[in-house]
């Protein structure tokens, strides 16, 4: 495993251009590296020339307080410094609009991959690391989360659509309680049993954070913005539970720390026409609960190896079947330097859908967020590892548990970890309708 690798700085870049260049090939991101080590060739120059020239004028600045002393005439030299200021300020404007393209160049840079990472182009080629549960057998054709819903009474898409648009439900009677259920249920577990600290963060988001994890520049199309302002809706509880020591340089002997939250989280879902348009597996609004970790370098890749263990061992207690993938290449999110994918077992689909994604970042996002630690006082500070995962997607562990749980008149079973939640009950069944018909 490499220990000591992320963020990609300029200095990393230089150094490293064809290792650079190929992670590029192999995540299938058709960024042009070629511009920024160009422009990087230009700003080194550039601050050459600035360098010689302040050089030069601190030269001339001495001649001219040597003339004045032995009262000569300075005119000369003053003209001469004068001339050397023009050049100066010229170079630095030049200089700050080189440093302004370079910056936002580097922010679009995605982390190096792990040597751990398998090369692919897509989710087709992400390996399967491990399964946990048996698939049951129904002994009735097994219908989807949301047929089951809308036929108990207790999801409604066709209102949700009217009040919001396509994407967004409306949960009633003992889906709500489910939902409910569900993320108390996994912030019960992260907090009691596997040492995270509850916070509830920011729902609004500034730019700054945005982009120290890595959601802007380049996603910008997915968030929604507050019109007017830098601010957006928080896509997920990452970017506020990554951004809480951002700027701050820790004691080491606080680390690892540990968070975990419950937010609704907001995406446009904007490269994804056509896919899950029904359902609860791609909403614009859903509920997730989140786990965050900072830790010392040398310890990222074991919390990696524990985090996706605490993702699993909640599936593990509702009992769902599941599998890990690792992600390839050309699937891994921009931030990451290896994740592992946890997909829940889906009987009206037959298939595996993710349900959480496990990814250490190494520095990459500590660096853009300017997130240190020191070892002992006096020390130099270093950079953090930061690790992020889903401890679960909530809706889609409500889909999950609706088609792994059915039953043949329609009804669900409630899970025994849950029932203690939902005042004991065992079976969803049927809601009363409000209305008994939809009238003229």
């Amino acid at each position: 495993m490499q220990g000591e690798m992320a963020m990609l700085d300029i200095k990393f870049i230089r150094e490293n251009t064809e290792a650079v260049k190929a992670n590029l090939v192999n995540r299938h991101n058709d960024f042009d590296l070629d511009e920024v080590i160009e422009l990087d060739r230009k700003r080194r120059e550039l601050l050459q020339m600035t360098e010689a020239l302040k050089s030069e004028r601190n030269a001339e600045t001495k001649k001219i307080a040597l003339a004045k002393k032995n009262k000569e005439d300075a005119s000369v030299a003053i003209s001469a410094m004068r001339e050397v200021g023009t050049k100066i300020a010229a170079i630095d404007k030049e200089l700050a609009g080189v440093e302004l393209i370079l910056q936002d160049s580097l922010l679009r840079i995605p982390n190096m991959t792990d040597a751990s990472v398998p090369v692919g182009k897509d989710d087709s080629e992400n390996p399967e690391v491990r399964r946990w549960g048996e698939i049951r057998k129904f002994p009735f054709p097994a219908k989807e989360h949301y047929e089951l819903g809308e036929n108990l009474g207790i999801l409604d898409s066709e209102r949700a659509g009217k009040v919001s648009g396509a994407r967004f439900y409306f949960y009633l009677s003992m889906a709500a309680r489910l939902e409910r259920a569900v993320y108390n249920f996994m912030l019960d577990v992260h907090t009691q049993q596997n040492d995270f600290t509850e916070v509830i963060p920011p729902y609004i988001i500034n730019g700054a954070s945005m982009q120290g994890t890595g959601q802007l520049p380049k996603f910008e199309d997915d968030m929604y913005k507050v019109e007017g302002e830098n601010m957006y809706m928080t896509p997920t509880a990452e970017v506020p539970l990554t951004n809480y020591f951002s700027g701050e340089i820790l004691d080491g002997a606080v680390l690892p720390v540990h968070l975990t939250a419950l937010t609704p989280c907001f995406r446009k879902e904007a490269g994804s026409a056509g896919k899950d348009t029904r359902g609860l597996i791609r909403q614009h609004q859903f509920h997730k609960v989140e786990m965050v970790k900072y830790c010392k370098p040398e310890d990222s890749w074991d919390e990696l190896e524990s985090l996706t263990a605490e993702a699993e061992k909640i599936l593990q207690l509702l009992k769902l079947p599941y599998h890990v993938v690792c992600l390839c290449t050309g699937d891994i999110g921009f931030s990451s330097a290896k994740t592992y994918d946890i997909e829940v077992w889906m009987p009206g689909q037959q298939k595996y859908r993710e349900i959480s994604s496990c990814s250490n970042c190494l520095d990459f996002q500590a660096r853009r967020a300017n997130i240190r630690f020191r070892r002992h006082q006096g020390d130099k500070p270093e950079f953090v590892h930061t690790l992020n995962g889903s401890g679960l997607a909530v809706g889609r562990t409500v889909a999950a548990i609706m088609e792994n749980y059915q039953q043949e008149d329609g009804t669900i079973v409630v899970p025994d970890v849950l029932r203690p939640y939902m005042n004991g009950l065992e079976i969803i069944g049927k809601r009363e309708s409000f209305v008994s018909s939809k009238g003229e």
